[in-house]
């Protein structure tokens, strides 16, 4: 299961959550759904180089909040405050709603999967060799205080005719146990030879829940 499954889709409910949070009616959800879609492409198309993890939506009655998790908080917001005025506006004239932005940094960005697996990927962009990518970012992932990291690559790697997968991996990763933090990202480098998959697995420790307090311990 554990190899099927996306590990963040299958924990959403016990120590997970939803990045869109909103409700729509059966007439509205379709029309909401893609609109999310479209919003998240243009902020990764606009924002390729500012190291965004993830994207929240909610929507309000008459509002749509985003925020925005970076490394690099800084380059969205701009010089006072300009290069996020000019996204806000992008949006606002092509949705026709209002738009409220905020920017969250991410103080670690070695033990993000999404980061971690967009760095491999421009490097493998760049004729770096995968597996010395992938190893590299293992290393600096357990350096940060991960428990376990895990790489697969895969497609026409080093440009050979037969495409193939190739694992990497360091410490541990309990897939099957719902409690275990497990950060999950996929990220598709485009090569001369075709498109290489990369995913990137971070085990971070185990979350528990006790009083409606959050707890993480680390082994």
């Amino acid at each position: 299961m554990g190899h099927k499954v996306n590990p963040n889709i299958l924990r959403i409910g016990i120590i997970k959550t939803w990045d869109n949070k909103w409700y729509a009616n059966k007439k509205n959800f379709s029309k909401l759904l893609h609109q999310d879609i479209e919003i998240e492409k243009i902020i990764r198309g606009r924002l390729a180089d500012a190291s965004v993890s993830h994207i929240e939506i909610q929507r309000t009655a008459n509002r749509v909040i985003i925020i925005i998790h970076s490394a690099k908080p800084g380059l969205i917001i701009g010089r006072q405050g300009a290069g996020i005025e000019t996204l806000k506006e992008e949006l606002e004239k092509k949705f026709h709603e209002e738009f409220s932005l905020s920017i969250r940094e991410i103080q670690k960005p070695t033990l993000d999967a999404m980061l971690v697996a967009d760095s491999i990927a421009k490097q493998v962009e760049k004729r770096v060799a995968y597996r010395r990518a992938s190893k590299m970012a293992i290393d600096k992932i357990m350096e940060a205080g991960a428990i376990g990291a895990k790489v697969n690559c895969a497609g026409r790697l080093n440009g050979v005719e037969i495409a193939r997968t190739e694992f990497f991996s360091k410490g541990k990763i309990p897939l099957h146990t719902l409690r275990a933090d497990i950060d999950y990202a996929i990220v598709h480098a485009k090569t001369a030879f075709g498109t290489i998959g990369i995913k990137v697995w971070i085990y971070r420790g185990d979350i528990f829940k006790r009083k409606s307090e959050v707890k993480v311990t680390t082994k």
